[in-house]
């Protein structure tokens, strides 16, 4: 009966949390910040930087920063599927949170308080989180936050590490680069074991990675919280060029950063660095993504879904 009533309200699509993905011909979807009068296309300029509470990092650069940040000021964003016949899957509700400027832009960082989902329809929506989501940790507003916060793409990248004979490697997708710019801006979390040494050497890279490696990418996860050191991966590592910190021989491609501010977030710890190096290995790829599962399911029926890996 569990599997007719699944089959009927899914089809044959295995239900997850997140749904892992890679991206052909670029990102589909849009998302828009809405402050006073102003409606403001942030697509490739926001990031997912902390998850509790959600924190939003968002670039401005000097010359289209025509807005105080008024702390008292409401913030709305909007999800919308794709860039044509555009349907908006999620509206979520700010408050600024802080901000670091810079002599061309600011960073803004917003917190959600609030959030409306439109994926599929609440029966089933309902329906999923009581049959696979509910748990101590979360709760039907949770569901709501991270399914809207990943309801845009957000492409996974590894990080690496070295202090000696300690050394880490590490996937993670709270990361942002900005477009045409030599800036990185991270969110770790509290518990990884690697954030310590990081913020106190201010080093760090961080490597752009093929789909296809995504076993070994998730066999890494584990190093959030133990490091690599004395482990033996069936991978084999290369150096940078300045820092001398692992990195997979298959990469494509990867960037040294010096980290120049931090802030803390709330469970993670925003990491604000600067690009000094950066060295191509294996020519472009595509990457893998998370989007939520609620995401995915809007968009296959809609049509518009990326390939599962």
């Amino acid at each position: 009966m569990k599997k007719f009533l699944r089959d009927i309200l899914f089809g044959n699509i295995p239900v997850t949390e997140y749904s892992t993905v890679t991206v052909k011909d670029g990102i589909l979807e849009r998302v828009f910040l809405e402050t006073g009068d102003a409606r403001i296309d942030i697509s490739v300029t926001h990031w997912l930087l902390c998850l509790d509470p959600i924190v939003f990092g968002i670039w401005f650069a000097k010359e289209e920063n025509a807005h105080s940040f008024d702390i008292n000021q409401p913030y709305r964003m909007y999800f919308n599927d794709s860039d044509k016949n555009a349907e908006i899957v999620a509206v979520l509700n700010l408050n600024f949170f802080n901000k670091i400027e810079e002599p061309d832009g600011t960073l803004l960082l917003l917190k959600l308080v609030g959030a409306r989902i439109h994926h599929i329809n609440l029966i089933r929506t309902r329906l999923l989180f009581y049959r696979y989501y509910k748990k101590p940790e979360q709760d039907f507003y949770k569901l709501k936050s991270y399914s809207a916060a990943y309801s845009y793409p957000r492409k996974v990248r590894l990080i690496s590490f070295r202090e000696g004979d300690w050394y880490n490697i590490f996937p993670m997708d709270l990361v942002g680069d900005i477009p045409g710019n030599k800036r990185y801006v991270f969110g770790l979390r509290h518990t990884n074991v690697t954030l310590a040494r990081i913020i106190k050497t201010k080093k760090m890279v961080v490597s752009e990675i093929p789909y296809e490696y995504k076993e070994i990418i998730y066999k890494l996860g584990k190093h959030h919280r133990e490091p690599l050191s004395g482990t033996k991966l069936p991978i084999s590592l290369t150096q940078s060029a300045l820092f001398d910190f692992p990195i997979p021989m298959w990469a494509s491609s990867y960037k040294e950063i010096n980290i120049v501010n931090n802030m803390n977030l709330g469970s993670h710890m925003l990491l604000w660095g600067t690009e000094i190096n950066e060295k191509d290995l294996n020519g472009p790829s595509r990457n893998l993504f998370h989007i939520h599962f609620l995401h995915y399911l809007h968009q296959y029926k809609k049509g518009l879904a990326y390939q599962l890996v």
